[in-house]
């Protein structure tokens, strides 16, 4: 097959796996090698990736700014469905995904590459969402996995390749955990990270502050939704990647959104992942509290219902499948009234909220108020009770208890 590609487009981000591939891919296939590089808000990361790609063996690098495509066209569909993995994981790494696979196979048609290729291990996720995503947009498209093919089964073996090949890498055998960032967070794994029961050093944290040491004073903000979707932040519109970065400010100055999971991958294996989404935890809750005036009881129900699964979806790499796109479609229906106001106050890892309120909103003061109301008679709750109790008396008198 090797011999049969004429062009390959390489995910690459001047990391460690992918600073290796270009020139691998050189040697195993002897074809052009185009580097792409997606931003997706990695800030300085990003700056010697031309060079270096260059250096190493591409022969054109794509450099492109996604950053608002990514927030405003995959985070924020995935925040309005409320969207967590196993109940603390926010999918930052895999909502990232789909949107690099996406520019990836469209620059392939444009270049009239026969091949694409990533540098994700053979034991980790993201091949599968990348190539899931190759498949369903581009399937004749031919996909190389080096992690699958070569004989460097490791990142030390990895590293020791790179420094015979004079290829400078960021991760050395003394730090040797890697990192994958975005706009929406920053994971941390592999390395000393693989105990479960070692602590990670704090100095490994880059978007965040420690919650011991956060300010003392709480930082009070206000985020305003028009539905389903966070427009504003103390009255001052932006746009949503803008929106993000300032969240990802306060929330790190006040040590919000760092975890330390062990999850289970699709692959099979148990994997620990340390996470930072400060921004993201922040829009987490604020988006829970604007739906719980705005959003109808069952309807809430409903859609709970349907988290497990939907993010499941997009941590395994089904983002563009159409029961992903179902989903989609009902959650962003659900979300048509969603729009309002929350305060919040974050203090010391902590996102706290304070107030809610819309100019349409299902919580009426009146009906709830323990004073006198109107429109609500308490009497009305006796026979709902007894309504609610006959499949229980039956249930008790039929079979005892």
């Amino acid at each position: 097959m090797g011999n049969k590609i004429k062009k390959i487009v390489l995910a690459y981000s001047g990391g460690l796996d992918t600073s290796v591939i270009i020139k691998w891919l050189k040697e195993k296939y002897d074809c052009e090698i185009i580097a792409f590089a997606a931003d997706v808000g990695q800030g300085q990361e990003l700056d010697p990736v031309r060079e270096k790609a260059l250096a190493t063996g591409a022969s054109k690098v794509y450099i492109e700014d996604l950053r608002e495509e990514f927030v405003s066209d995959f985070v924020f569909p995935m925040l309005r469905a409320n969207a967590f993995y196993e109940h603390d994981y926010l999918l930052g790494t895999s909502i990232a995904r789909p949107l690099i696979a996406k520019e990836q196979i469209r620059i392939a048609n444009m270049e009239g590459a026969d091949g694409v290729s990533h540098g994700s291990t053979g034991k980790g996720n993201d091949q599968v969402r990348f190539e899931l995503a190759y498949h369903t947009l581009n399937p004749e498209i031919i996909i190389v996995a080096p992690w699958r093919e070569w004989d460097l089964n490791s990142r030390s073996a990895l590293i020791d390749y790179a420094v015979a090949h004079g290829i400078p890498v960021p991760v050395t055998k003394d730090k040797p955990y890697s990192m994958d960032r975005n706009m929406f967070h920053i994971s941390y794994e592999g390395g000393v990270l693989e105990d479960p029961w070692s602590g990670p050093d704090e100095d490994m944290f880059m978007l965040s502050v420690s919650p011991e040491k956060a300010p003392d004073k709480a930082t009070i903000i206000e985020i305003q939704y028009e539905a389903g979707n966070p427009v504003a932040i103390n009255g001052e519109k932006m746009s949503p990647a803008k929106l993000l970065e300032r969240l990802n400010q306060y929330g790190g100055e006040n040590g919000v959104g760092r975890i330390d999971i062990v999850e289970n991958r699709f692959v099979g294996m148990k994997s620990r992942g340390i996470y930072e989404t400060p921004g993201g935890t922040i829009l987490h809750q604020a988006h829970r509290a604007i739906e719980s005036i705005t959003l109808d009881r069952e309807v809430t129900f409903l859609r709970d219902s349907l988290i497990p699964a939907y993010a499941r979806m997009i941590y395994n790499g089904f983002w563009y499948s159409p029961e992903r796109e179902l989903i989609q479609q009902t959650v962003d229906q659900m979300q048509t009234h969603v729009t309002g106001e929350v305060r919040l106050k974050l203090y010391k890892g902590n996102v706290i909220v304070l107030g809610r309120k819309a100019e349409k909103s299902l919580y009426n003061q009146n009906i709830a108020s323990f004073e006198e109301s109107h429109g609500y008679s308490q009497n009305d709750a006796d026979g709902f009770i007894k309504l609610n109790a006959l499949r229980l008396k039956l249930y008790a008198e039929t079979f005892g208890r």
